[in-house]
This record gives C-alpha cells, structure tokens and sequence, in this order.
C-alpha cells in the first residue's frame, strides 16, 4: 500500500502506525533501487558477452593468417600473425623489407650474395646484394616444389618419359628411367632430397603439360610473389644465362612454399626411402640421401642453432648455393641464404657466420 503525507490519510493510522508504515516505504523503494542496479548491471555484463562473440567469433573470420600453421604450431615455431584482409593492404605487409645492404659491416663473407630473415620479427638481419641477379642452380627446384604442391595430385602415378633424359651429363639425379612407374610425392621427394634433375623434368612435363608451359608457370608465380627480379627458363637449375634470382626472390618464395606441410616435412628429411616399378615390372628400392651437409654430419651449426632444412645448389657458375631454415633456443623461424660460395666448405663457414647473427 502507498503511503503519502496526505493529512485524511494519515488520519486513519495511529502514530505507531504511520511511522510503520513509513519504515516498510523506505525499505521498499531502497529494495527497488538495489533490483534496478542489479537489473542494470546484468544489462551491462550482458552487453560485453555480446561484444565478446563478435569480436573474439565472428570478427576473427575476417583475419587471413601469414602462415597456415604459425598460429598453433610450437614445432615449427612460428608466432602468431593475424592480419586483417584488405583489398587496399600494402604487398609488403607482413614482409622482411630492406632496401639495400644491411649489417655487412659486422661480417666479412666471399659469397657474392647473402641475407638472413626473421621471420617472426618481420626483419632483414643482414643483407649483402641481396637484390643482385645471380645464377641459383637447384635451388630453383624450391619453387618447382612449390608449384607442384599448388597444383598436383601427389598420390597419383607417373609413368617416367624420355624427357628425364634431357639434362646436363654427369648432373645430380634420382637415376629414373623411362617407363618407371612412381607416384608424384616420390618424385617431389626425390627431387629436393636427392636434388634430382630427371625428376624436376619429370615433374614439370606432367604438370605442366610440357616443361616450356610449366616454366612459364614458374615465372607466373615468381611475378605473383613479388620476385621480379627472378626469371627462370628451367625447372631444376642448370646453367642458362637468362636462368637468375636473388636472394630476397628466394626468401619470398621459400617462405611461400613453407605453407605446405608436406614441404616442411621434406626439407626437414635426412633421407627418403622410395620403392616402385620398372617398365618391366621388377621391383626397385632405393635411399635418397640428403645433400645438405647439416644432415650428411660435414657440417655443424651454431651452438643454440637448430637447422630445420633447406635446399642446396651447386654449378660451376652459381658456385656453392644454399637455402635453410633455422630455428633459434626459443623456436623462432629463420631464413637464411647464400649464393655463390667458392667452395661447399667456405658455404658452411660462411653460412655459420650468418646463423651466428641470430640472437638467443
């Protein structure tokens, strides 16, 4: 009942009454107040809930990652790099950018062309030419890889052809013969394993179609990644004079390639054991063995340096090449790389000089 001060209505109560009725009034309305805080305060809390899902579920759906993997992959240790998608975003977001030489002062490295990449801190540690057209030799089968990872079926069956023939004599390879039988993996296995110039062949007739339209690929992609310094006219490497990269073209297409698991698990290997068919029917059974002196115990990292895997190249005009990933104490992802090293023991050397700029 509501009680007012209304004299008529106060004339019906006694005084002990009235004060008793005026008590209950206050304890309701302070009883009301404390339900509308209570009410408000839910309001409020259910309002954050409501902000919460948005921006945490649904908002987060609009995020592209920089790598597939590097958001819950302590492995590979790659750290986390969402990025709002943006038709308008810049091509270098995201990227170790530099624009020329970087830190040559704090090393003394013969190799024409060398650079390290943090990958998770988005820095250029060191560069020396990095922008320098150079001969890669079987580092391009990287983006051979890459290509065949894009666009083939590894599970299906290739059945060799005279094109394995058509390399240099006396070159690096998986020793295939025509009317060999292998599944495509073996093949891409073999080929960065063993860095088997008959089966990058192999590999860029079947997915090409012809190695001219799978080369033409190789430069489509190159261009799509930003490598424009880089022009190929074969799938593995030999030496041609309009055959070039450099090494910021091959962290670009590297790290690109290291999207792929089957990739990482590649460069990661010591060796590949392939079994399959010859023309006649007989079986084959065959090791291939790493080529990276990391892996083959002819060379050891820096103290804290974890080498993860990579890609080698050797020819008489490229000199001693190579590419790898490294990871540091803490699973931090590197990129380093060198071409053109006189000889495969200066390469290391100078390699390990390079990985010794990388800070624990």
């Amino acid at each position: 009942m509501k009680c007012t001060d209304n004299r008529e209505e106060r004339s019906f109560y006694t005084e002990r009454e009235w004060a008793r009725l005026q008590a209950k009034e206050k304890e309701e309305k302070k009883h009301l107040i404390k339900l509308g805080l209570i009410l408000a305060g839910l309001a409020v809390l259910c309002g954050a809930l409501v902000f919460m899902v948005y921006y945490f579920v649904l908002r987060s759906h609009d995020y592209d990652l920089f790598l597939p993997y590097e958001n819950t992959s302590p492995v590979y240790g790659f750290s986390s790099s969402l990025q709002a998608g943006s038709t308008d975003t810049p091509f270098a977001d995201g990227l170790c950018v530099t624009d020329g030489d970087k830190n040559t002062n704090l090393l003394t490295l013969n190799s024409y062309s060398a650079g390290l990449f943090d990958l998770n801190g988005r820095e250029v540690v060191y560069a020396k030419d990095i922008f320098t057209r150079r001969s890669p030799a079987s580092i391009t089968k990287i983006m051979t890889a890459l290509l065949t990872l894009k666009y083939g079926n590894l599970d299906e069956l290739v059945t060799v052809t005279s094109i394995v023939k058509d390399i240099e004599y006396g070159s690096s390879v998986c020793d295939i013969k025509e009317g060999d039988v292998l599944s495509l993996k073996q093949l891409l296995y073999g080929m960065m394993i063993a860095s088997g110039n008959d089966a990058s062949m192999m590999i860029a007739e079947y997915i090409g179609g012809s190695v001219d339209n799978f080369v033409a690929m190789m430069n489509e992609e190159a261009a799509s990644l930003g490598a424009t310094g880089t022009h190929f006219t074969n799938p593995h490497g030999l030496t041609d004079s309009e055959h070039y990269t450099t090494v910021y073209d091959i962290y670009l297409i590297f790290q690109e390639a290291l999207k792929y698991d089957l990739f990482r698990d590649i460069i990661n290997r010591k060796n590949y054991y392939a079994e399959y068919k010859r023309l006649d029917g007989s079986d084959v059974a065959v090791t291939w063995e790493s080529t990276n002196h990391y892996f083959t115990n002819e060379a050891e990292a820096p103290e804290d340096i974890t080498v993860f895997g990579g890609k080698t190249g050797t020819t008489d005009d490229a000199g001693a090449c190579l590419a790898l990933m490294t990871k540091d104490l803490y699973g931090n992802p590197y990129l380093s790389i060198i071409l053109h090293s006189e000889t495969k023991d200066s390469l290391y050397s100078e390699m390990n000089e390079l990985l010794s700029m990388i800070e624990n």
